[in-house]
């Protein structure tokens, strides 16, 4: 299954169980501002964002601004990103890791939301 029929498929998964899915663009990114642009852009993120990794932490671990309920930020096209500089997307996964783990079951949590995070090609 290709990178696209899998993100399709947990688009559509999350759907079915009550989650709101947030497609990255399907244009793979291959730097750091463009791919913090394209998670901003996928999940609504507020004006006040600051496209740094700090900032999308606070981002990913607050999402007071979305609907209460389970978010799966699938990111498809991870793998150029990887490619292109390995440096960036290990410190974009591990933004994603920690801010998954905060808002998933055992974490912390933000009230009543939770964030899920598939990378297809990965």
């Amino acid at each position: 299954m290709s990178a696209g029929e899998q993100a399709k498929a947990a688009a559509e998964a999350a759907f079915a169980r009550g989650a709101y899915p947030h497609l990255v663009n399907s244009h793979p990114t291959v730097d750091k501002a463009s791919t913090l642009t394209a998670f901003a852009e996928a999940l609504s993120f507020p004006d006040y964002f600051g496209h740094n990794l700090d900032a999308l932490y606070d981002c990913l671990t607050d999402l007071s601004w979305l609907p209460p309920g389970e978010h799966v930020l699938i990111w498809p096209g991870s793998e150029a990103l990887r490619k292109a500089e390995p440096k960036t997307y290990l410190a974009i996964r591990s933004v994603l890791s920690d801010a998954q783990r905060a808002l998933g079951p055992s974490g912390r949590g933000a009230g009543s939301w939770r964030l899920t995070v598939v990378l297809p090609d990965a």
